[in-house]
């Protein structure tokens, strides 16, 4: 999205048009990256289970020399047939599956999911309701890390217990970038049934940080409250579902002019 922005701003002057030259080609590689290597839906996902590891040359399959093994247990459940997310890191040998809301809703915005991914993060979000909304919209990340690994990952920050503030926390202030990908999609009626949600709740609360538990039930433990940002989230996901034209001043559409490379993975199924 830096890079999208970076070639509004910029002069048209020769210095100008050099550094585009040096975005565009950056965006086609980037692009082409994200979308190929960090997409996850379900064939994709079956595709990982039956990698062979070891794989050698640039006709390799399994280009990170992922280990089947390493599949986490909960992702098969939750991946539903109709679906897909942009996982968090692709490394070798190493995946990490989980969810992110912050950056699914970024990739919808910015373009740099495609409209079938687009519609995919969508279709995961109807079906894993339960798990990425729940109570309070919305998870920052699915799932928490358990047992000792969240002190590893999260630099032992206490607060990072799981199901709490960064460890699998729900943060309304997501809920207008949550608001902005519905409405790019044509998908008004999640963010509808969202912002009740929150409206049930946030001004009872006295509008804390961000909420506790698997469903978002409890306020956070070290939450505070009366936070500008859960309240300026709220106001502004309200504002753009009024006025769906006000989308237009954060979203990106695709530059038509560039010749983006094919995908060679699959897409939703719904697709």
């Amino acid at each position: 999205m830096a890079l999208r922005c970076a070639l509004v701003l910029l002069k048209h002057d020769n210095e100008g048009k050099e550094f585009m030259e040096r975005i565009t080609k950056r965006l086609h590689a980037l692009s082409y990256h994200l979308r190929s290597y960090f997409w996850l839906d379900f064939s994709q996902l079956n595709d990982i289970y039956r990698y062979k590891t070891e794989e050698y040359s640039h006709t390799a399959v399994n280009k990170f020399n992922v280990m089947p093994d390493s599949l986490p247990d909960w992702v098969f459940d939750f991946m539903p047939q109709c679906g897909g997310y942009f996982i968090g890191n692709v490394s070798p040998a190493r995946m990490d599956f989980r969810w992110f809301s912050l950056g699914n809703c970024i990739a919808i915005i910015s373009s740099l999911a495609t409209p079938d991914q687009s519609a995919a993060i969508m279709d995961l979000l109807e079906a894993r309701w339960t798990e990425l909304i729940g109570e309070m919209p919305l998870k920052v990340c699915y799932p928490a890390i358990e047992s000792h690994e969240w002190q590893i990952v999260t630099g032992c920050d206490p607060k990072n217990t799981r199901w709490s503030y960064h460890n699998g926390g729900s943060w309304p202030v997501l809920l207008w970038l949550l608001t902005a990908a519905c409405i790019k999609t044509g998908r008004p009626h999640i963010a509808k049934r969202a912002i009740e949600l929150a409206e049930s709740r946030l001004l009872k609360d006295n509008w804390p940080e961000y909420y506790d538990g698997k469903l978002g039930r409890y306020i956070g433990k070290h939450a505070h409250r009366f936070q500008t940002w859960s309240i300026a989230g709220y106001l502004v996901a309200k504002m753009m579902l009024d006025d769906p034209s006000l989308v237009g001043m954060i979203m990106l559409e695709e530059d038509k002019q560039m010749i983006w490379p094919p995908l060679n993975r699959s897409i939703s199924c719904t697709i």
